[in-house]
């Protein structure tokens, strides 16, 4: 039985076309392989997807119960996100554009369950206790009341000058 777990990194400050490079390496490895190819890519692009594989892996223990060893990185998408305008001034007073673009990465990571830590859902029966909230007066007994709690600190005294004359 197979199943999987995504991540996803939006808004990345890197040039997607620089990032595919990197999604190209570790598409269709398995998880042990691509954390070992990008540890060791000089590309800066290697670090962020790096980090995104770690995150799709502890999902993927923690709230599938899936088997390490099993996993494999089903797919990799890199998309392009928003795009920031600027400009480089020149010589002679111009100007030229510069876009600073910006990428959307979805990880998806497949695997088998782990049997030994799969959690069995048990429905534990129980037994909701009647509790007698009733109020019963005693004969010849009054409830003390409650009186104004009194204050804990004393008030600062007023400093008064004396005048010299």
């Amino acid at each position: 039985m197979n199943n999987s777990a995504t991540a996803k990194l939006r808004n990345l400050r890197m040039s997607p076309r620089k990032v595919r490079l990197i999604a190209g390496l570790i598409r269709g490895r398995k998880v042990t392989d691509a954390l070992v190819q990008l540890q060791f890519s000089p590309k800066a692009a290697a670090r962020p997807v790096k980090k995104l594989l770690d995150s799709a892996i502890a999902n993927a223990m923690h709230n599938h119960s899936l088997n390490m060893d099993s996993l494999v990185v089903k797919e990799i998408r890199v998309d392009e996100g928003k795009t920031l305008y600027r400009w480089m001034p020149r010589a002679l007073g111009r100007a030229t554009p510069l876009r600073k673009r910006m990428s959307h990465i979805s990880l998806t990571i497949e695997g088998e369950i782990d049997e030994s830590k799969k959690k069995e859902k048990v429905k534990k029966e129980t037994k909701k206790k009647s509790v007698d909230t009733s109020v019963e007066e005693v004969k010849g007994e009054k409830m003390p009341e409650e009186s104004p709690k009194k204050a804990k600190k004393t008030p600062a005294k007023k400093k008064v000058e004396k005048s010299e004359k």
